[in-house]
C-alpha cells in the first residue's frame, strides 16, 4: 500500500445487510480531537464499522485468507454453535487472585459468545443467529443485577466491553429481531452492573486495569449514546496511556499515573517491577510479563478504533507510543536479540505476548505507513501477527480480531 496520512473519514450508509445510519452517516466527516457535544453517534461503531463488517462478509464469501480460516475456527469454536447455552447469575462475584468466583468465566465466556454468534449473523444472515445472541443478552440481562469482590471492576470491564460490542451489531443489523424493550433492558445492565464498575477510579493499579476500564467505558458509552461518559473516557485515556507507554521524550523516567500515589523515582521502579532502565517502547508492565502488555495494547486499539469510527482520531495522539512499544516486545518475543539483555527485566522478561496485534497494526500499516518496502519498524510486530493468526477468542474480551481487523481499514 502506498503511504498516505489520512485526514478524514467519510462515513456512508450502506445497502443490504448493514444499516442504522445516523445524521452523520451520510456526509463527509472530518476526524477531529472530540466529538461535537450536538453530534449524533455512529452505529455500529463500537470496534467494528459498518464497512469493516462488509469487507468481512465480502472476504469470507469469496474464500480469500485469512479471514476464511478465521472465520472457520469462529464458527466451529464452542461459541458459534446454535446449542450454545447462557448461565447467567444475579450476583457476579470474582475474588482477587484469579481464584475462582460465582459467575466470573461463565459471564465472560457468554459475552463472547454473543458476540460470536453476532458476527456469523452478519457474514451469514442467518436469523438462527441474531435469535442465539439476543437470547444470551436477554438472559443475562434479565437477571444480572452487580459484579463484587476484588477483580469486580476488571470483570465488568472485560465482559461490558464485549457485551456492547455484540449488542451494537445486533442492534444495528436490519431484521435482527431484537425486540426495542429488550434492548432498553440491556441497556439498563451496562449502566447499572457496569458502567460504576469501569467509571471507578484506578490510578495506583497495573495499567491493564485502567485501559480495560477506560475501553469498556467507551463502548458503553457509544451503546447508550452518552456523550459525557465518552468524552470522560476519551480524557481519561489521554490521561493513562503517556504513564503507561513510555518514550524517551518523556524524560529520563516514566510519567506517574494521573492521580496516584506513585511519584518518586523509586516508587515509579517498583511500579514498574523494578526497572530502571527506560527506552522507547517500554512498559509499566513489560517487565510483569508481556501478556499484560497484549492486554494493555489490545485494550488501547479498541479505545483508539472505536474512537475512529466516531470522527475521533485518537490514533494520531498515540502512534509513536504504540509504534515503538510493538516493535520493541515483537523484536524480544521474537529473539531477535537473543537471550533478554540485561538492562530489561535484570535479564529475566517473560516473552509471552498473545495474540492482541491486529487492530493496531491494522491501522498502523493499512490506514497510515503500509509503504512495503525494505525493513521498517514495525516488520516484527506483522511476523509476531502472523505466526498467531488467526487470533481467536483469549476468554477475556479480545476475540476473532484476524476475521474482524486485518487489512481492514474500514
Amino acid at each position: 500500500m502506498a503511504r498516505s496520512v489520512v485526514f478524514g473519514v467519510v462515513v456512508s450508509c450502506l445497502a443490504g445487510l448493514l444499516g442504522g445510519c445516523g445524521s452523520l452517516d451520510s456526509e463527509a466527516r472530518s476526524m477531529a480531537r472530540a466529538l461535537p457535544p450536538d453530534a449524533d453517534f455512529t452505529h455500529p461503531g463500537i470496534l467494528v464499522g459498518k464497512s469493516q463488517l462488509k469487507a468481512v462478509r465480502e472476504n469470507v464469501t469469496a474464500g480469500k485468507q485469512p479471514w476464511l480460516k478465521a472465520y472457520l475456527d469462529m464458527r466451529d469454536s464452542e461459541y458459534g454453535s446454535y446449542r450454545y447455552t447462557p448461565k447467567p447469575s444475579a450476583t457476579v462475584s470474582c475474588p482477587t487472585n484469579g481464584r475462582p468466583g460465582p459467575g466470573c468465566r461463565a459471564e465472560r465466556r457468554d459475552a463472547i459468545a454473543a458476540y460470536t454468534q453476532a458476527l456469523l449473523f452478519t457474514v451469514t444472515g442467518k436469523e438462527q443467529h441474531a435469535a442465539k445472541a439476543t437470547a444470551i443478552m436477554d438472559a443475562w440481562s434479565a437477571k444480572l443485577k452487580r459484579h463484587t469482590g476484588g477483580n469486580a471492576a476488571l470483570q465488568a470491564a472485560w465482559s461490558g466491553a464485549t457485551w456492547a460490542r455484540a449488542a451494537e451489531i445486533i442492534r444495528y443489523t436490519p431484521d435482527s429481531g431484537w425486540p426495542q424493550g429488550r434492548v432498553r433492558r440491556f441497556e439498563d445492565m451496562l449502566r447499572t452492573a457496569h458502567l460504576p464498575e469501569v467509571t471507578a477510579r484506578v490510578p495506583d493499579f497495573n495499567g491493564n486495569w485502567d485501559l480495560a476500564m477506560t475501553n469498556a467505558a467507551l463502548a458503553i458509552a457509544v451503546f447508550l449514546d452518552d456523550h459525557q461518559t465518552f468524552d470522560d473516557a476519551l480524557a481519561r485515556a489521554r490521561a493513562r496511556v503517556p504513564a503507561y507507554f513510555y518514550l524517551a521524550k518523556d524524560g529520563p523516567r516514566p510519567r506517574p499515573p494521573k492521580g496516584g500515589t506513585i511519584n518518586t523515582p523509586a516508587e515509579i521502579s517498583t511500579y514498574w517491577f523494578g526497572q530502571k532502565t527506560y527506552k522507547d517502547g517500554l512498559t509499566q508492565e513489560t517487565c510483569h510479563d508481556f501478556r499484560h502488555v497484549g492486554y494493555s495494547l489490545a485494550a488501547t486499539a479498541h479505545i483508539a478504533e472505536t474512537a475512529w469510527h466516531q470522527g475521533v482520531d485518537l490514533y494520531d495522539e498515540l502512534k509513536d507510543r504504540l509504534t515503538a512499544t510493538l516493535t520493541l516486545h515483537a523484536r524480544h518475543q521474537l529473539r531477535r536479540t537473543g537471550p533478554t539483555p540485561a538492562w530489561l527485566c535484570a535479564g529475566k522478561a517473560d516473552r509471552n505476548m498473545g495474540p492482541h496485534l491486529e487492530v493496531v497494526l491494522n491501522h498502523l500499516d493499512h490506514r497510515l505507513d503500509d509503504t512495503g518496502d525494505g525493513d521498517t519498524p514495525l516488520d516484527d510486530a506483522r511476523e509476531l501477527a502472523r505466526r498467531t493468526r488467526p487470533a481467536g477468542a483469549d476468554g477475556r474480551f479480545v476475540s476473532w480480531e484476524t476475521l474482524t481487523h486485518a487489512n481492514n481499514p474500514g
